[in-house]
């Protein structure tokens, strides 16, 4: 089932629901008010009876027999006034028998029958001040009040009851008008859910569109593999136009890193066929008749040495880069920056190649972290001052400390970088030397990770590196690196 359907089936279901509550809610009201209204009516004519009653029980004549005031009550003008109205009056006595029946009652033989009441609901009803029920008396339905009639004897203060009496009222009406205002009810929610349904359809139709649209460009990018096709962005500034954004985003990040990964992939094949050449050709010098010569020989297993080394370092760094879990094996101890600095300018100083390098230790820092990794940054940021300066140029080291951070700055007097590489020279797998020609007398070459692999040590040290450069007018990297121990001056040792 598809999402479209399943929300369109929601949407409807919670409808029927409310529709559903509304409904039983209004037939509710609406049954109520109109058996109140009956009631009402009920209530208003037992209210004239009981007030002819106590006006036949206030006359002198009858004082002294209360048994006449049924009697007199049936013969008297209480009855008759309800003659001309809907409802129906039977006074009974308290043995519940009929003594009198509403005019409108009388020659009604089906209905008198009908409408008499046992011994025992009489009896009953003389308990109870007042009784209200629906009655089906067969050809018609009717609502009956029962309500003893009680008289007080002025003199001696008792209450005695001398009958009861029946006020009914039909209801057939009333109950057909609530049938057909249920009917309506019922046929009313069915027709809205039909039309809640179909306009539940089109709204998620419409919601889905630009859905549908992400989706169908994405497939076409997926089956062209064209990562810099967009998808269209909506003019209303909502979630789907958000969504958008953030797929535009995600197609664009893409693009760039299946650019990096080839641009990566085209370098890393050359740095590879080159030492590969290399050791190639000596293989065939020896295969000629090379292993004879002896000086020959040990010139072609160095030139061999040093390009498996150089080999095994590139295969390093794409491991440390593709496994991406340099921070979870390093061993963090105290290093001196100063000595580890010593240690990088003395290794790298045979590779210099007429290029001048020195250190400038202002301050002596300790920092917590893994001494290999360090030194592998340094000796990065300094191979690649050193590539990119000519003989006869100058790379310096220097070595500060702020009280917070052990603050490393590279300066070369090399050729520089233009601001657009400045914002990728930390990217894996970019190089600003894209023809990968190297300046005269420079030396070694790279496949463009040195200085990726230099920011993921240094962030992993919850670090920071930056860089600053000209073209023409040389390179500065700057490494902050927090420390943990006072910066002792130079002066203070």
């Amino acid at each position: 089932m598809s999402l479209r359907l399943r929300l369109t089936l929601a949407y409807v279901g919670l409808f029927a629901l409310a529709l559903t509550a509304l409904d039983i809610g209004l037939y509710f009201v609406v049954n109520r008010a109109l058996i109140n209204g009956i009631d009402n009516e009920l209530n208003l004519g037992a209210q004239v009876l009981v007030q002819s009653f106590n006006d036949a029980a206030d006359e002198p004549s009858l004082r002294s027999d209360l048994s006449d005031l049924p009697a007199f009550l049936a013969q008297g003008n209480g009855l008759d006034s309800f003659a001309t109205t809907n409802l129906f009056v039977v006074v009974y006595d308290n043995d519940g028998n009929p003594i009198e029946y509403s005019p409108n009652l009388r020659g009604q033989v089906e209905f008198t029958q009908r409408v008499t009441l046992n011994r025992e609901t009489v009896m009953g009803a003389l308990q109870a001040p007042l009784t209200r029920a629906s009655m089906d008396l067969g050809f018609v339905r009717v609502r009956t009040l029962l309500m003893p009639l009680v008289y007080t004897n002025p003199i001696t203060g008792t209450v005695q009851v001398q009958g009861l009496i029946q006020l009914s009222r039909p209801i057939a009406e009333t109950e057909r008008a609530l049938r057909i205002f249920l009917y309506a009810l019922a046929f009313g929610g069915v027709a809205a859910m039909m039309f809640a349904a179909q306009g539940g359809a089109w709204l998620t139709r419409a919601v889905f569109r630009p859905i549908d649209v992400i989706a169908r460009t994405a497939q076409s990018i997926v089956s062209a593999a064209d990562l810099r096709r967009r998808v269209p962005v909506p003019v209303v500034q909502d979630e789907l136009q958000l969504l958008t954004v953030t797929v535009n985003d995600l197609l664009g990040r893409i693009d760039n890193l299946f650019e990096a990964q080839q641009r990566f992939l085209a370098d890393a094949s050359h740095e590879i066929r080159t030492p590969l050449a290399a050791m190639q050709g000596n293989i065939e010098i020896l295969q000629r008749g090379a292993a004879r010569d002896k000086e020959l020989l040990e010139e072609s297993l160095r030139d061999m040495q040093n390009e498996s080394a150089r080999l095994i370092r590139l295969v390093n760094d794409l491991l440390m880069l593709a496994r991406n879990e340099a921070a979870t094996n390093m061993r963090f101890v105290l290093v001196d920056i100063a000595t580890l600095l010593l240690e990088v300018v003395r290794e790298l100083k045979p590779l210099a190649n007429g290029v001048a390098l020195t250190l400038d230790v202002r301050t002596v820092v300790f920092v917590e972290g893994d001494r290999d990794r360090i030194k592998q940054a340094l000796i990065n940021v300094c191979m690649n001052a050193l590539q990119h300066t000519a003989t006869g140029g100058t790379v310096t080291c220097t070595l500060n400390g702020d009280g917070r951070a052990a603050i490393i700055t590279i300066t070369d007097t090399g050729v520089g970088m233009s601001s657009a590489d400045l914002e990728h020279i930390f990217e894996r797998f970019y190089r600003a030397d894209r023809s990968r020609t190297r300046t005269p007398g420079a030396v070694g070459g790279g496949a463009g990770l040195g200085l990726a692999i230099v920011k993921y040590i240094v962030e992993a040290h919850h670090g920071l590196v930056r860089v600053q450069s000209k073209l023409g007018e040389g390179t500065t990297f700057r490494i902050e690196l927090p420390c943990i121990e006072e910066v002792i001056d130079d002066d203070d040792r």
